[in-house]
């Protein structure tokens, strides 16, 4: 599968729990930053690649001019072309979107859209900071609806500050209301550098406790049950055949091509990563000089540890007879007794031929993770 990425690290403005490279109030800079990031398109090098997969992050991609973002898929189309019924996904926060908007979009080739909703309660989302109310989500995703985009995915966030297991679940039935094809809901983590991590320095913030959020999992297991959405991942769900084929890929550590400020790529075994800063990074492409800030050639015994972890947040865990097709060594030569150890732990189960997360695993998941390293 070739896969490719590419990153606009935009936003209205930077929410209260948001670690990702994004920057808000740089408006001026979106015209130059499109170029730059078409200039770094066509300069990868690689002539055979047919993209199944093209997935256009942020930030917010839709904070851009529609015939920015169209420009950027007719020149993937151009350089690379697109396989039959190729996944070509878009993120949009709600109050970057409208009908005629999300129109546009469509028609420039856009087949996947992922909104950023959070939360379907207003008290909420002014506490992490975003832009829209309730209202305007509702609004959004049936104006996507209207515009063509059958497969919809919906973000949302649990574990927030002021959050309830009944407001989570008010949310989330709202949300499933709307029938999306896809639904991530991630637990709020605490990451350094964000609003939050300052606020919790304070003593200033005041999130669910760990019985509740451990009540929110359980509301989103049986709700997603219930409409029909499969786990099928960690953090998301799908009705069967609408799993996010991008993020499959990164979830078996494939490769994958990437473009634009911050982004890293992952092509012949070497891992890259991009100058972060926006400005900087079209300074980079104008000049011809190298964007390029990290680079790490893995070994077979690090790849094949990645591959684990990030296979095991498949709710459908890892073959071991591909592992062993891929690097010539099996998970019990690797892992020894820390395997058996987590095994009779309950956390994870294998019988030899397959590997996978318990569903107490799956609440334990960074401690599970952190031993297979």
């Amino acid at each position: 599968m070739s896969c490719l990425y590419l990153h606009i690290p935009f936003c209205r403005t930077k929410c209260q729990y948001c670690s990702f490279n994004s920057q808000a109030r740089l408006d001026s800079l979106y015209p130059r930053y499109n170029q730059a990031l078409i200039a770094e398109l066509l300069s990868i090098k690689s002539d055979k690649a047919v993209l199944e997969t093209l997935f256009i992050g942020g930030g917010t991609p839709t904070v851009m001019n529609v015939l920015d973002l169209a420009a950027l898929v007719a020149t993937c189309r151009d350089r690379f072309s697109f396989a039959k019924g190729a996944e070509i996904s878009l993120e949009a926060n709600p109050e970057s979107i409208d009908y005629g908007v999300l129109s546009a979009l469509r028609e420039a080739g856009f087949n996947r859209l992922s909104i950023g909703i959070q939360s379907l309660n207003d008290g909420e989302l002014k506490k992490l900071g975003r832009s829209h109310d309730a209202a305007m989500a509702r609004e959004a995703v049936i104006d996507a609806r209207k515009a063509g985009f059958d497969n919809l995915s919906i973000d949302l966030m649990y574990g927030v500050p002021g959050q309830s297991a009944k407001s989570w679940r008010q949310t989330l039935q709202g949300v499933l209301e709307l029938s999306p094809r896809h639904l991530s809901a991630y637990q709020l983590t605490i990451e350094e550098h964000t609003g939050f991590h300052c606020l919790e320095a304070e003593g200033r913030l005041s999130l669910p406790a760990e019985d509740s959020v451990l009540e929110m999992d359980e509301i989103t297991q049986e709700l997603c049950r219930i409409a029909g959405l499969q786990q099928y991942e960690i953090s998301n769900f799908a009705e069967p055949g609408y799993e996010c084929r991008h993020n499959l890929n990164y979830w078996h550590n494939d490769e994958y091509f990437a473009c634009g400020a911050g982004s890293v790529s992952y092509v012949g075994g070497l891992r890259e990563r991009r100058v972060d800063d926006p400005l900087k990074y079209c300074q980079a492409v104008e000049q011809s000089s190298d964007l390029i800030v990290e680079r790490e050639e893995l070994t077979t015994h690090d790849s094949f540890k990645e591959t684990v972890v990030m296979g095991l947040r498949l709710v459908a865990g890892i073959s071991s007879r591909r592992l062993q097709q891929r690097y010539g060594v099996s998970i019990d030569e690797v892992y020894g007794e820390t395997l058996v150890k987590l095994v009779e732990q309950g956390l994870i189960s294998y019988d030899g031929a397959h590997l996978a997360l318990t569903k107490t695993g799956r609440r334990f998941a960074n401690q599970v993770m952190a031993e297979l390293v």
